[in-house]
């Protein structure tokens, strides 16, 4: 059974886990950014400065693979406005690994299109609302809607999805578009494409911005109405729990985050440096951090109701979420309908 990203096996996790090994990497190439977007964890502009170096990236890179990585996850910023983009594709995919995207599409002209096609980079590309007042306001600005629709119609004609071509829509699942989901999901479905929708994790502007807030009931409501669209018109059979729709994230067993800055940290919520790559190597900051090993042990350390959840085997509810609403990254997750103390996702 796939549970993470819909590729990794319980065999393959557990190997890792008990190897002090990685299974995928997400990493910053830089956190510069044409869109302002209304959740954004990204928490101040100051932290564009003293970014990574190329070099610097590409040896993290190398790390990765030592560690077991096969897979790296390319997040922002925006990293199709990333100037060393196509070298870096270049750098990571002649080194045997595979390569996904998260973008906005700013930058994906379909001579890119082509290019990522080519390299078979896998695309996440984020699109929250197919209504154009909607997304934009959620982007913070005027024209994203015209701009990730014209990056979805290169990125077909560059022959994206095909067996060869992953690609997905990344969604927020935020007050102005949880009506038009449902509709959004059967769309991607009917287009072969992989829905990612997410709830916010509620850190950065999303604390901010409270008309964004969703409740936890609202969210078993459409994580089920999901659930039954994808068994009743697709034959895929999928348990409802946060943060992803149809997915399983587990990701502090087998990932970890390298910022922009050099920090490294379990994901984008957990937002906890445990080290820099330009004082310690990645493999040692990953065996000596209390923080992965206490994460990778969950079972054993999660506390209130997600340790006794019936779930509790393979599901540990959204640890940023956790994080950034008690300060406690093995708390139980305060947006999870299963969670009698839920609150708000914001």
């Amino acid at each position: 059974m796939q549970i993470y990203n819909l590729e990794f096996t319980r065999k393959e996790i557990k190997e890792a886990v008990a190897g002090n090994r990685l299974l995928s990497m997400e990493i910053e190439f830089s956190r510069r950014c044409n869109f302002r977007c209304s959740y954004c964890y990204v928490p101040s502009r100051k932290e564009l400065a003293d970014e990574l170096s190329q070099a610097e990236l590409q040896d993290a890179i190398l790390q990765a693979k030592a560690l077991g990585a096969g897979k790296i996850i390319i997040l922002g910023g925006e990293p199709s406005i990333y100037p060393h983009l196509v070298e870096m594709i270049n750098f990571i995919k002649d080194e045997g690994l595979d390569v996904e995207m998260f973008t906005n599409g700013s930058g994906v002209t379909l001579e890119l299109a082509r290019f990522l096609a080519a390299k078979k980079v896998r695309v996440v590309l984020k699109q929250n609302s197919r209504e154009q007042d909607i997304q934009d306001r959620l982007a913070g600005k005027n024209g994203a809607w015209r701009i990730i629709r014209q990056a979805l119609n290169n990125l077909q004609q560059a022959g994206y999805p095909s067996s060869e071509a992953f690609l997905a829509i990344s969604t927020i699942i935020c007050q102005q578009n949880i009506e038009e989901l449902p509709e959004m999901w059967q769309w991607l479905r009917e287009e072969n494409i992989e829905p990612y929708f997410e709830i916010i994790t509620p850190q950065g502007k999303a604390r901010q911005n409270q008309w964004l807030e969703v409740g936890a009931e609202e969210l078993k409501l459409l994580f089920t109405r999901l659930a039954e669209l994808d068994r009743e018109l697709y034959g895929r059979h999928w348990e409802p729990q946060p943060p992803l729709a149809g997915n399983k994230c587990m990701r502090h067993q087998v990932s970890c985050l390298i910022t922009a800055n050099g920090d490294v940290m379990p994901c984008v919520g957990v937002t906890i440096s445990i080290g820099n790559i330009r004082q310690k190597k990645l493999a040692d900051i990953i065996k000596n951090s209390e923080v992965i090993n206490n994460l990778k042990n969950y079972r054993q350390m999660i506390k209130g109701q997600c340790r006794s959840c019936e779930k509790a085997e393979e599901c540990y509810g959204c640890r940023g979420a956790a994080f950034q609403l008690t300060g406690d990254y093995l708390a139980s997750d305060p947006t999870c309908w299963r969670n009698a103390s839920s609150v708000n996702t914001i």
